[in-house]
């Protein structure tokens, strides 16, 4: 076993095997560093450690008796589910050896609020987080995911987690041969209203689905946040309104995506899956309308070319397919009800707008100050109208 000490920690890197035949000899020779070094910490490297039966198990206990602070690295998967299941990783620190994927030169197929969707073979798609450090929202993640597959929400299931040669981390999925429904649009395969169809009867599917109390977060505290944000950046009347008619929404545990686009929903054999689930909450289906609006139209409203770089379909297409989600939303074709919810679902997403556009230091670019000014004049002219954010 090589072993080497470095500022106080004492690096252990086993190889092979570890099991009943030889693990006397590996502890006893490892005491045998122990005694001639005074290290304040153990890490055993187990990149090259392919097993390790219940008697190496044992040992890596004792050894943790010795010196409080021992822990493991670069764990397969395959031992890493051991250590799992027999509570190792609960009882000290136990970090897993990713497989490495790259993207470079992968088509971007979706982009969420968290991160992007690459297909990294005909077989998989990868979806890499923004934040570099995302282990810990990337295991919630997976949790949240889990907790709605249980519900009957149609989704891709992650069966594996990675890391990015670019740098940052991955969730793998399968998904052999299917396509985004901006794909299939895109590509004439389904027309405008076909997948107008297709995405609403899979988006009142989420929105018939109940939550438990306490596992999804509400969505009505994300925008009240994003309300509180803007205090500074409104007249006082407007604000307190705006904050008010938030506040107002009934509290409902039924699910939301909350970034419902057709980037998000990939179609495999005949079904919808969604595919990234780091915004699933539960709250008033008026939140999720806000965020449709903002990705078909919001989004473009000052920069027209936004939605043909987000989406790759113009900004008339992306408003006549949001009018078709609208009334087939609502099941009517009443102008007069459709443009009262748009009215409340633009009010929202431009709150949303006004708020990200700042908080990305929009505040010092010509292109933010016009998106600021065109929220801030939109949400002046809706508020006098929107009485309640409702459906």
């Amino acid at each position: 076993m090589d072993a080497k000490l470095e500022n106080g920690v004492l690096i252990l890197h086993p190889t092979g095997n570890i099991n009943s035949t030889n693990a006397a000899s590996i502890e006893k020779e490892v005491h045998a560093i122990l005694q001639n070094c005074s290290q304040k910490e153990i890490v055993i490297d187990c990149d090259e450690l392919q097993y390790s039966s219940s008697a190496g198990l044992r040992m890596i206990l004792r050894l943790k008796r010795h010196t409080e602070n021992t822990s493991l690295i670069n764990v397969h998967t395959e031992l890493y589910e051991v250590l799992e299941m027999t509570g190792f990783t609960e009882m000290m620190t136990v970090k897993r050896a990713y497989r490495v994927v790259s993207v470079e030169n992968c088509e971007l197929i979706g982009e969420g609020a968290n991160g992007k969707i690459y297909r990294i073979d005909d077989d998989n798609v990868v979806k890499v987080y923004t934040n570099a450090n995302a282990l810990p929202q990337l295991q919630h993640d997976r949790e949240i995911a889990r907790a709605a597959f249980v519900l009957g929400i149609p989704m891709a299931i992650p069966y594996d987690v990675v890391q990015i040669k670019e740098g940052g981390y991955g969730s793998v999925y399968e998904m052999l041969n299917a396509k985004t429904y901006a794909q299939l649009l895109n590509g004439g395969e389904k027309s405008p209203d076909e997948i107008a169809g297709m995405s609403i009867d899979l988006l009142k599917l989420i929105h018939s689905r109940v939550a438990k109390p306490d596992v999804f977060p509400s969505f009505k505290d994300i925008a009240l946040d994003w309300a509180l944000f803007l205090k500074d950046y409104l007249p006082e009347d407007r604000f307190e309104k705006l904050y008010a008619l938030i506040d107002a929404v009934p509290e409902s545990l039924n699910m939301i995506h909350g970034d419902y686009h057709l980037k998000n929903i990939m179609y495999l054999d005949g079904d919808s899956l969604l595919i990234d689930m780091d915004t699933l909450s539960c709250g008033n289906p008026i939140f999720e309308l806000a965020g449709m609006y903002n990705a078909y139209c919001g989004f473009g409203e000052v920069d027209h070319e936004y939605i043909m770089r987000f989406l790759g379909i113009s900004y008339e297409t992306g408003k006549a397919f949001w009018h078709k989600s609208l009334e087939l939303y609502l099941g009517t074709k009443e102008e007069e009800r459709i443009r009262e919810v748009e009215e409340k679902a633009k009010l929202l997403g431009q709150t949303r707008i006004m708020r990200r556009t700042i908080r990305r230091n929009g505040l010092n670019t010509e292109e933010g100050r016009k998106q600021i000014e065109y929220a801030r004049e939109t949400i002046a002219e809706l508020l006098p109208r929107v009485d309640s954010l409702t459906l």
